[in-house]
């Protein structure tokens, strides 16, 4: 098939991640081109999947000193991002045709969605977040244009009174992602900030008596120097914000992996990362990681406390690291998961030309 993937413009896709949505796209692009599909890629500027992608080249766009001086202006970073998305499906609609069979829209903006009726091939839209007022109103305007994916069950249950999906969970390359020896200290990986809520990661370890490795990029740098920073000690790291390679190494170096969400995650790629290098995990029981972390791979903490979220740190650090990578192999590998992306894409192609 020949795809347009329509991915987020406000960070590139390249190592290290910002999150798992940029490592999601990174993963679906490649193992798409791998199987021989031509994937053209609309990503933000410095994206590097590694492979002979097209980065879709957009305008800069910067309004005008009247448009600017509007009372109700929107932020510049904004205004950018609507017109690069506006341009791209602007073009799309007047020939998308000619040089694609299918989009692919795994962004988080409105416009993919609110516009696919114009577009002259099927629209498959990839929903990673729980429901969202520009979302919804973008699902409401289009009507039944386009087809919609769910990344866990929690998520399609979330968008059921708006849309209509088909659950594909995500899936993790395991020749990336390998087992390592494990350890006695906790990890945690991330982006640092409120909703993921590190600083309850911290506490629960020391609870447990356990040392712990924070990584990932910082996000709201108040948060860090108001929560995360006073925490630092010789048994506290934070040791940056790593790429693939390292971040393995770390997580599976690991004994138990923290997944803290204060928000309905829905998925949790960190937890079935962890699992494929054989690391246990220990989370709060939010959205989809109550699919992800099952009793052979780790324990989940049924309320938002501390205390709980400690005690599923000593109960899941002594799980068979062997069985947690092998459940992963079975269930949450990337080849399953673009099974049933080209499955479903076939579908949607065929209800088109009908």
């Amino acid at each position: 098939m020949r795809i347009c993937l329509i991915a987020s413009s406000r960070f590139p896709i390249r190592e290290p991640f910002a999150g798992g949505l940029e490592a999601h796209t990174f993963s679906l692009a490649r193992e798409l081109h791998r199987r021989g599909h031509e994937v053209a890629v609309f990503a933000a500027p410095g994206s590097q999947l590694g492979i002979p992608v097209i980065e879709l080249a957009i305008p800069p766009y910067r309004s005008s000193e009247a448009a600017r001086a509007d009372v109700g202006a929107p932020p510049a970073v904004w205004m950018q991002e609507h017109h690069a998305y506006l341009t791209l499906l602007m073009s799309l609609a007047r020939h998308g045709a000619e040089a694609f069979d299918l989009v692919l829209n795994n962004s988080l903006h409105h416009l993919p969605v609110a516009m696919a009726a114009t577009l002259p091939v099927p629209v498959v839209t990839i929903l990673h977040t729980p429901p969202v007022a520009w979302l919804e109103s973008a699902i409401e305007v289009a009507g039944a244009a386009g087809t919609f994916v769910a990344v866990s069950a929690a998520m399609s249950q979330a968008w059921a009174h708006a849309v209509d999906t088909v659950t594909i969970r995500n899936g993790v390359d395991p020749e990336r992602w390998t087992p390592g020896p494990g350890g006695d200290d906790a990890v945690w990986s991330g982006r640092i900030a409120p909703e993921k809520a590190p600083h309850e990661a911290i506490d629960a370890s020391r609870r447990s008596g356990r040392a712990i490795a924070l990584a990932g990029p910082v996000m709201d740098q108040a948060y860090f120097d108001a929560e995360i920073r006073p925490r630092l000690t010789d048994h506290t790291r934070y040791v940056g914000h790593l790429d693939q390679e390292h971040l393995c190494r770390l997580v599976g170096s690991s004994g138990v992996a923290l997944v803290t969400p204060t928000w309905d995650e829905p998925f949790g790629l960190v937890a079935a990362e962890a699992m494929f290098c054989g690391t246990p995990v220990a989370a709060y029981g939010r959205g989809g990681l109550v699919e992800v972390v099952t009793p052979q791979t780790g324990r989940l903490a049924t309320t938002h406390d501390v205390d709980a979220l400690a005690r599923a740190v000593d109960e899941a650090a002594v799980l068979d690291r062997d069985a947690v990578r092998r459940h992963a192999l079975d269930v949450h590998g990337v080849a399953r998961m673009v099974d049933e992306y080209e499955a479903h894409f076939a579908a949607a192609l065929t209800a088109r030309a009908a």
